[in-house]
Order: structure tokens, then C-alpha cells, then sequence
């Protein structure tokens, strides 16, 4: 598998008259290596040129984790505390021929390396190698809608658990420290962002932090959450009411974006543009009265990484094709008094799109009095 996928990256790399991309530790040296390093303070870097076996500059103290886990043949460099990497990036790139061009992922690359890579590479022109490895792993094969299916099981069974303990008097944060350990406890890895419980007015920020406010009678309650199964990412909203039945408003807001999820769900299938499905939903939001309040895109690709390509917003005419997981993920956030969103995995099929995520999306109230 890891085989295939670095000769899919070279024959690209050729394609694009790149001659070498580095990657740090993260979601694309997992997919090419399966290696799963930690970004820290000291450098590590997987060099993949377009001919040739890769490289890796890496800290002693990772030798053994490279030396049991690399999954084809390479060449490694390390360098310990006391000497520094310098010497082991110098070496490694002795061993290249001469580098022209060179890809590093934008969002990817930090300062400390790039700057130890030039040094050695002073005139390679630089281009962002983001894009070419978001092409290579936008599809995902039936392995990795597995591993996501895995992960969405583990965190739907955690929310109707934790759903079912929500009760007025209970904090932000408790929900979501309860929601993370019912992930855990159900075999979720590695969260991929930190869980969200945000109440009341605090619903209407769309990236809010739980905090120690206590959730009151009357306040709606929205959760996002998601976990891991072997590297993969679920990423999962639903938003609840506590303890009665909602005002008028609130259910005005609640019925347009469930409209609205659902028109993008039935909007989503291979050849269709990713902006299509961004419009679908937000044309009912529009419709409801509430087009102001949507203030962010409809979805995002998801697979090892919670935010991948494609983005699913205005202007992206790329088309959606089978083997794309991607999020349908609609809002309505009204400052100071509402915020509701329902967030679904969504997979592209050959002749259409299945929802991974089946979690009951119509309006429900937790926390009623026994």
C-alpha cells in the first residue's frame, strides 16, 4: 500500500516538474509512510524526490521507531541532542542531485526547517506542495472509509450515551470532558480537535471554547465532537435543547438548518461541483430568512486530517467524485441568542452519496424531568 502511494507521489512530482518534496511529521508523512512522529523542537523531515528512494533527517531518539515502521526502502540521517541537525542536513542533501525545485505543504512547513532546508538548497524555487498531496489523498479506498466509519461508531455511540446524563446545572466543560472519556472508553484514539459543548448564547460561535458556564433550563446545546480509529477522523455536530421545548425562534432556526443539511446531503454525488453543494444549503437557509447568520462554508473534506480537501464553499468549482468523504456541516448563529448546527460525514459513491454519520438529526430535547 505505502508502496503505491509513494509511487503515485513520484510519478506526480514528475508530472509537475517538482524535484523533491519535504513533509515534517503529520497527516501526509502518515498517509506516504504510515510513521507517525511527533512535531516538536527537534527537526524532523522526510525528504521524496522524484527519482530515487526517500530520506529522513530525524532525531536519534526516533531511530527506533523509523527502523521498525519505515515501509520501504530509505535512507536516514540522524543527528543527536548534543551536535544538532545541521551535519545530518547537509549530508542528506549530498546525497541528492541537484534540487531545482522544491515542494513543501504552506500550512505544513515551519520556519526551523525550511530554513535549515535552504541553506543547503539556496537557489530551488519553492512551490507548495499542499495541493499535490491533497490530490493524492482525496480518494479514499474502502481501508480508509473503514477506519472513518470506525471512528464515526465510536463517537455516535459516546454522544447518545453522554446525551442521555445532560441536565440543567451541568457545565460546558462537563459535557465535554464526559464526551471525550466515552470516546476513549468505546477504543477512540487520538481526538482530532478538542471536543465542544457551547450553551445557550455561547452556540452562536461557531468555534467557541466549552467554558464553566452552567447549562440552564431553555438553552439550546451545541455539540461537536469526533475521534480516531487507525488515524482516521469522524467530526460530528448536533445540537440539542435542554429540558423544554424551544421558542419560537429557536425552532425556526433549528427546522432551516436541518433543511438545510439535508439539502446538501441530497445535493452531493460524484460530477457535481463541491460549490453546488454549498449553495443547496444555503439557499434554504436564504430562503428561511436567515442568510446573514451562515457565515462560514458548508463543509470540508475529511480522512486523516479533521479539515482536508475539498472545500465544499462559493467558488469551488472542483468536482466531487466517488471515494471523497466530505462534511455537510450548515449554521445558523444569531450573536447573543441562537446557534445551531448539524454536522454529517458524507460519502461520494459511484451513482450518488451515502451520510457515514446516522445519528438522529430532528429536534430533541435532553434533560427532561423523570
Amino acid at each position: 500500500m505505502y508502496s503505491g502511494r509513494l509511487n503515485r507521489l513520484q510519478a506526480a512530482l514528475r508530472g509537475q516538474g517538482v524535484d523533491c518534496l519535504a513533509l515534517l511529521p503529520g497527516p501526509d508523512l502518515r498517509y506516504l509512510t504510515g510513521l507517525n512522529f511527533h512535531l516538536m523542537e527537534r527537526p524532523t523531515v522526510g525528504f521524496f524526490p522524484s527519482e530515487g528512494i526517500p530520506f529522513f533527517v530525524i532525531p536519534v531518539l526516533e531511530l527506533s521507531a523509523y527502523d521498525s515502521g519505515v515501509p520501504y526502502e530509505a535512507s536516514d540521517f540522524a543527528w543527536a541532542d548534543g551536535e544538532g541537525p545541521e551535519e545530518a542536513f547537509q549530508k542528506a542533501f549530498a546525497e541528492l542531485p541537484e534540487v531545482h525545485t522544491l515542494a513543501v505543504p504552506y500550512l505544513g512547513m515551519r520556519v526551523l526547517e525550511l530554513r535549515l532546508i535552504q541553506r543547503h538548497v539556496p537557489n530551488a524555487m519553492l512551490v507548495d506542495g499542499g495541493p499535490l498531496m491533497d490530490s493524492l489523498r482525496l480518494i479514499k479506498d474502502e481501508m480508509e472509509v473503514g477506519h472513518i466509519k470506525a471512528a464515526i461508531q465510536i463517537t455516535e455511540g459516546a454522544l447518545e450515551s453522554v446525551l442521555a446524563q445532560v441536565k440543567p446545572g451541568m457545565t460546558e466543560r462537563q459535557v465535554a470532558k464526559q464526551l471525550e472519556i466515552a470516546q476513549l472508553e468505546r477504543g477512540g484514539g487520538l481526538p482530532p480537535f478538542e471536543v465542544v459543548a457551547l450553551s445557550g448564547p455561547y452556540a452562536a460561535l461557531p468555534h467557541g471554547a466549552s467554558n464553566d458556564r452552567a447549562i440552564q433550563p431553555g438553552d439550546v446545546l451545541l455539540i461537536d465532537m469526533g475521534t480516531t480509529a487507525s488515524g482516521y477522523c469522524s467530526d460530528l455536530t448536533r445540537t440539542v435543547f435542554v429540558s423544554r421545548e424551544p421558542g419560537e425562534l429557536m425552532r425556526a432556526v433549528y427546522q432551516a438548518v436541518e433543511a438545510a443539511n439535508a439539502a446538501g446531503r441530497a445535493a452531493a454525488g460524484p460530477g457535481v461541483p463541491c460549490q453546488e453543494v454549498d449553495r443547496a444549503a444555503r439557499r434554504v437557509i436564504e430562503d428561511a430568512g436567515f442568510g446573514d447568520y451562515f457565515i462560514h462554508r458548508t463543509g470540508h473534506g475529511i480522512g486523516m486530517g479533521i479539515h482536508e480537501a475539498p472545500s465544499v464553499v462559493a467558488g469551488n468549482t472542483q468536482v466531487l467524485q466517488a471515494g471523497m468523504v466530505i462534511t455537510v456541516e450548515p449554521g445558523i448563529y444569531l450573536p447573543g441568542e441562537v446557534g445551531v448546527r448539524i454536522e454529517d460525514d458524507v460519502l461520494i459513491t459511484e451513482d450518488g452519496a451515502i451520510s457515514l454519520t446516522t445519528f438522529p438529526r430532528e429536534l430533541t430535547i435532553v434533560g427532561l424531568a423523570e
